[in-house]
């Protein structure tokens, strides 16, 4: 499975409107414009709008009532831009990673070291130099930034402070180098994972502090989200 930036492919017009109708909640006055960027077809124009951050970042500490694709892409485009990161293509592909997996039955699970070992051997196992081997190590390779980004307290059970994490982005690094090598000539994809592979460790701190600041823990389940409401609250045994 190669992972592919889908963000932008799959975010209708009703999904912006359902944006714009959050940002007019708190920013009554930047809905306006919003509207009229997007009647211009200027999408990233709202996607970009600061307000658009505070509407995903909801009432009373939860998400607002947003598709997935918004509640990672406009917080970890935020993320990256406040660290010097433009590239809009880059950001897509990072919050495609959580998207991507949060609907993905997984076939493996995280396990320190030893599970970065065999990870490697699922690829190596694979013919060298085939579509195959690109496939699984693009996939390896986003699901490690998936478990380092938005489960590192459970990567860090395998270690002490963040070695286990530095060793799953390094891992992430490695198989999107490799799977830029063998996707060759396929042009944007290669370029993408090669640059995704040069900036791992950017990728991981803009999905990182998105899911920490912005979504919390256990985003995608409602019981998350309901105890994130009750921490806002001061009422949380959690």
């Amino acid at each position: 499975m190669m992972i592919n930036p889908i963000i932008h492919r799959v975010l209708s017009r009703d999904d912006l409107l359902r944006l714009i109708a959050e940002i007019a909640r708190d920013n009554p006055e930047q809905a306006e414009p919003a509207v009229m960027a997007l009647d211009a077809g200027h999408v990233d124009t709202v996607l970009d709008n600061p307000a658009a951050l505070d509407a995903v970042r909801g009432q009373g500490g939860a998400p607002a009532p947003l598709p997935l694709t918004l509640l990672w892409y406009v917080p970890i485009r935020a993320a990256l831009r406040q660290r010097g990161e433009q590239d809009i293509a880059l950001a897509d592909f990072t919050a495609s990673v959580p998207v991507i997996f949060a609907s993905t039955r997984l076939t493996h699970r995280h396990g320190g070291a030893q599970g970065l070992a065999d990870w490697w051997r699922s690829i190596s196992e694979l013919p060298s130099g085939s579509r195959a081997q690109a496939e699984r190590a693009a996939y390896r390779g986003c699901a490690a930034l998936w478990w380092a980004g938005c489960f590192p307290e459970w990567v860090s059970r395998k270690a002490n402070g963040r070695s286990m994490i530095n060793a799953y982005v390094g891992f992430a690094a490695d198989a999107l180098a490799l799977a830029s090598r063998l996707v060759g000539d396929k042009g944007q994809l290669a370029e993408l994972y090669l640059q995704a592979a040069e900036k791992s460790e950017l990728i991981w701190a803009s999905m990182e502090e998105t899911r920490r600041a912005y979504l919390g823990p256990d985003a995608h389940s409602a019981q998350g989200r309901l105890n994130r409401f009750l921490d806002s609250l001061g009422h949380s045994d959690n």
